[in-house]
């Protein structure tokens, strides 16, 4: 183990080469989740440098006093294997301590995970294609705006294990992504969010109170992609999701081991058709 790795909080330079590594691994991330990444906890990104080369990163995501979430586990190809991602590992827990902590990992790495005390909960499998779509035209979807956000923020308190208010406020943002929810009967019943990837183009998160509103949903924010390859990654035990997936040309292209350290939070995977991203949950 070399002593002289150094770690500390990253800045944004350090962030982008990060998200930059995970998309040379064939994660995908989206061009602009930096900013909204880092206004889910500043603090929550870690990295370890080796002089003054950057060779490890980590992402630990404090959301509560109760959860984390945990991602962008790369070490350099060159640099694997001489201890600095255990080194950058346990500095990340620390962060973490005292939350149930998450993370989507690739299921080469669960039994890793499961040596430091993560439990699979699931598999989440992304999906992917080039799909023919038409963005219907139905008055129950309307465009996240100021008078809807709040409603949202609302809405994704059930959905997801913690508040996440400072992260949503950027990620809804229309200057970054286009946002669309679900209004029946005055109530929302739903919302996605599509933002372009280095890949063709991502919806994330996608939750739907019922099948109908879900496909509408995905249908509306799949025609932004403007004929590009559209991706939606989706907890395996939703069976509606694999039908939205199947049903519009999207087949399996990558998957995750959903894990928890720590008292598995209870979420209602049925409404959950697309999760916001395998980085931060």
């Amino acid at each position: 183990m070399d002593p002289e790795l150094t770690i500390r909080v990253m800045d944004r330079a350090d962030l982008d080469l990060a998200l930059q590594r995970a998309a040379a691994e064939g994660w995908n991330p989206g061009l602009k989740d930096a900013e909204c990444f880092q206004a889910a906890d500043p603090d929550g990104f870690l990295v370890g440098y080796l002089g003054d080369e950057p060779v490890a990163s980590i992402s630990v995501v404090r959301y509560s006093a109760g959860f984390g979430f945990l991602g962008l586990y790369i070490v350099r190809p060159d640099q694997r294997g001489r201890g600095f991602g255990r080194r950058l590992w346990q500095e990340g827990m620390a962060h973490l301590d005292g939350c149930t902590v998450g993370l989507d990992g690739v299921v080469a790495q669960q039994p890793n995970y499961a040596r430091s005390g993560f439990v699979l909960a699931h598999r989440n499998v992304r999906y992917g294609g080039t799909p023919a779509l038409q963005a219907p035209s139905d008055i129950r979807l309307q465009a996240v705006g100021p008078t809807l956000t709040e409603a949202v923020l609302a809405y994704d308190r059930s959905l997801f294990p913690a508040p996440r208010e400072s992260f949503l406020r950027c990620w809804l943002r229309p200057d970054r992504r286009a946002a669309l929810a679900f209004v029946e009967e005055g109530a929302l019943r739903g919302y996605g969010v599509v933002r372009e990837c280095g890949s063709g183009f991502k919806i994330g998160p996608l939750f739907a109170d019922h099948e109908e509103a879900a496909d509408l949903l995905f249908r509306a924010l799949g025609a932004k992609a403007g004929g590009a390859p559209v991706f939606l990654d989706l907890p395996e035990p939703n069976e509606a999701a694999v039908r939205l997936a199947t049903r519009h040309g999207l087949a399996p292209v990558f998957e995750t081991a959903r894990m928890y350290r720590g008292p598995a939070p209870s979420l209602p995977l049925a409404r959950i058709y697309g999760i916001t991203t395998f980085e931060l949950g």
